[in-house]
């Protein structure tokens, strides 16, 4: 028997080679192994390295339902060789392990983040042998004892927290105990072998419509933690379930159960995995949070979008609802840019003489609403000082648009022979290359002929399993697309370095890091209540960097209040619901009173002061994370000098709140608060620097303000 112990960035791994060439993961912890906490009957059987399924292969033992355990042929993948290397990112670990049988290999990557404790992970699989095979699951990560630190039993001590994602209730995060979810232990110790586990799956194009691909496990007996994010833009799949004595956590992208994937592997030909990280901590929710924040900037592409933080005025939420007319827009226009907006994006309308939600997928502009030409209005837009934006739904095509009628069905997704739409709209095969042409000959001619810097892609429909057109399996289909779709986008930078692609997807459906490791800004939300948006806005930075989450600042609400100092809160409210995060501005500008006007354009300016240290600085929750029912929300920004404090009262029933403040910025006798937004500020507040706590006091019915908590002299001295 070989061990192989690994501790890189905080994490503690140990690998067993067996005599029979088994590799088996024993350990990935923030804490050193303790043998003792092994049960020694799994030893035998358990702690595989890989899960792999491939069609046709006989289990050794029953696995008890739909759980992705004891893979054939994995539990016969043999360990060949290993390489521990370095490169400009930090360790690389490389695995690679066969099945004589088959002549499948596997070649595993583990990519380390040098002072990070997370680890990148995929896999690719290679048919070395003579016969084809049919890939039906492959594990990114599989790890059994998750929950084998400490004494207590796992009921007691094992927590999972869950991020609930749906269409204006994104990120929306919950934590269950085991029992919570069903999972309570009945059996021995030593068995441990159930039918059920916790599934938490994403089946189709929109990867975020029920849940995050992500989530975090947390130990509260020892404090210790796994968490994990799948980097794919299509279905994924993790499961936690218990089998030889143990819990296991198992997670990857696309599988045949659960999503309709399958792969058939001729000889010679191979299959790479999407990625997935996996990172351990014991500090908590919030030093999760800090890590993944750092990760994802890690991993991001590099861009200009991403520190400059440029105020975006987008003319959709509670202002022109998609009914765009040059009429409307320049009075908005000079308003934004009066605000001190530098981006302006005309949403989407802007191509239909009526009616635009299903003859989608042309692009020309409507000479209805813009009567002299839309480069008239992105013109005027240019200016102020401002970059002009349009709306793009580019995966789709309205089943009333008169291209779709002439172009061939391999255009489109294709199931039982007959195109894939749904809401009238046709899904289109990024797969077929006069796809990709034309809608990047759609892109090249809003940049040549518009002038255009700015592009909302959004995204609608759900198209379900997949295509089955020239493909081994509809999710084989779906996974190509959505590989297709990504070196589109990467081709639209390759040209155009500075344009901004926002990624939305009805709002937050497709928050994933398949598509923010590419795209700068990502949509939160479609919420158009500003009391509810806080909630979306205090937790977007667990599924987004800061400077990537796009808030709705829409001072104008849909249904307004009489009086006059509602009006003002609902202003401010909404202001800071966006000013730690992106600001992506909205309202009937032109229409507000002058004491909203000048609200919202303080609102602006102060963000501009601060705006430059957002994409260095990590989050945190002091009142935990947001919930719904919650009166009072609270999100932080920091860094080692300095917090900024975001804090909302959203109900009336509640007007004293205390704030215990755990971040190094909190620390030292010299330490103050003061408010940055509003400068007429409503909330009392004052902060002992003594117990590091801040309290606010709100008699208003709603309210909100933006604070900064650091050094004396290092309040008023963070202009950009």
């Amino acid at each position: 028997m070989q061990i192989i112990n690994v501790k890189e960035n905080g994490i503690y791994i140990q690998w067993r080679i067996e005599q029979n060439g088994d590799l088996k993961l024993m350990h990935f912890s923030s804490a050193p192994l303790n043998e003792n906490d092994i049960v020694k009957e799994a030893v035998s059987e358990g702690f595989p390295f890989i899960g792999i399924n491939l069609s046709g292969f006989d289990r050794p033992y029953e696995r008890h339902g739909n759980k992705y355990i004891v893979t054939a042929p994995g539990y016969r993948m043999k360990y060949i060789s290993h390489e521990d290397s370095r490169n400009e990112t930090g360790r690389l670990l490389t695995f690679c392990t066969a099945d004589e049988e088959t002549g499948v290999y596997v070649t595993s990557f583990l990519q380390f983040y040098d002072g990070l404790s997370v680890v990148r992970i995929w896999h690719r699989v290679e048919n070395r042998g003579n016969d084809v095979q049919t890939l039906e699951y492959i594990s990114n990560f599989h790890y059994e004892g998750i929950e084998k630190e400490g004494v207590l039993p796992r009921d007691e001590k094992m927590k999972v927290w869950i991020p609930h994602n749906s269409w204006q209730r994104e990120l929306n995060w919950k934590s269950y105990t085991l029992p919570e979810l069903g999972m309570e232990q009945v059996q021995p110790d030593e068995i441990q072998r159930s039918s059920g586990m916790l599934r938490i799956s994403n089946t189709g194009n929109w990867s975020a419509k029920e849940y995050l691909p992500m989530a975090f496990l947390e130990n509260t007996e020892t404090g210790t933690g796994l968490f994990w994010q799948i980097e794919h833009n299509g279905s994924w799949h993790w499961e936690i379930g218990d089998q030889n004595g143990h819990l296991y956590l198992a997670l990857g992208g696309p599988n045949e159960i659960y999503s309709h994937w399958s792969e058939n592997l001729k000889p010679g030909e191979s299959f790479e995995t999407v990625k997935a990280a996996v990172g351990v901590s014991n500090g908590g929710l919030d030093d999760v949070m800090g890590i993944l924040t750092d990760y994802r900037r890690r991993i991001r592409r590099k861009n200009r979008d991403n520190e400059t933080l440029p105020v975006i005025f987008n003319d959709y939420m509670n202002c022109l609802w998609g009914q765009p007319t040059a009429e409307k827009e320049y009075p908005l226009i000079r308003a934004a840019a009066d605000a001190g907006c530098e981006y302006y994006c005309i949403d989407a309308g802007w191509y239909a003489d009526g009616d635009w939600w299903d003859n989608v997928g042309e692009w020309q502009e409507s000479s209805l609403r813009f009567p002299e030409g839309l480069r008239k209005v992105t013109d005027y837009i240019r200016s102020f000082g401002m970059i002009p934006g349009v709306w793009l739904e580019p995966e789709v095509m309205g089943i009333h648009c008169l291209l779709a009628s002439q172009v061939p069905d391999d255009w489109f997704f294709i199931r039982h022979g007959k195109r894939v739409y749904d809401r009238s709209r046709f899904q289109l095969d990024y797969r077929n290359p006069a796809v990709r042409r034309h809608m990047t000959d759609v892109v090249d001619r809003l940049i040549q002929e518009y002038g255009v810097g700015y592009i909302k892609t959004d995204y609608n429909i759900e198209p379900g399993i997949g295509t089955e057109f020239h493909a081994d399996s509809c999710g084989s289909g779906m996974l190509e697309h959505e590989r297709c779709y990504l070196a589109w986008l990467d081709s639209l930078w390759e040209k155009y370095p500075d344009l901004i692609i926002e990624n939305c997807s009805s709002g937050g459906l497709r928050m994933d890091y398949a598509m923010l490791s590419r795209c700068s800004i990502q949509s939160t939300s479609d919420q158009d209540d500003y009391l509810k948006y806080a909630v979306i806005a205090a937790n977007a930075p667990t599924g987004v960097t800061p400077e990537q989450a796009a808030v709705w600042a829409y001072p104008m609400n849909h249904q307004q209040p009489a009086d006059l100092q509602t009006l003002r809160q609902e202003t401010v409210f909404n202001m800071v619901n966006t000013m730690l995060l992106r600001i992506h501005q909205s309202g009937h500008l032109a229409s507000l009173d002058d004491a909203r006007k000048a609200l919202v354009k303080e609102g602006i300016r102060v963000y501009k002061t601060i705006r430059s240290n957002i994409p260095r600085m990590r989050p945190f929750w002091p009142l935990g994370l947001a919930s719904f029912s919650d009166a009072w929300v609270c999100m932080g920004l920091y860094d080692e000098k300095k917090a900024f404090l975001a804090v909302w009262k959203r109900k009336d029933d509640s007007h004293q709140l205390t704030i215990t403040l755990k971040h190094p910025a909190a620390a030292g006798k010299k330490t103050a608060a003061a408010c940055l937004y509003p400068s007429e500020n409503h909330m009392e507040y004052h902060y002992d620097a003594k117990n590091r706590t801040l309290t606010v006091i709100s008699h208003e019915k709603i309210d909100a303000g933006l604070f900064m908590i650091g050094p004396e002299e290092a309040l008023c001295a963070d202009a950009e």
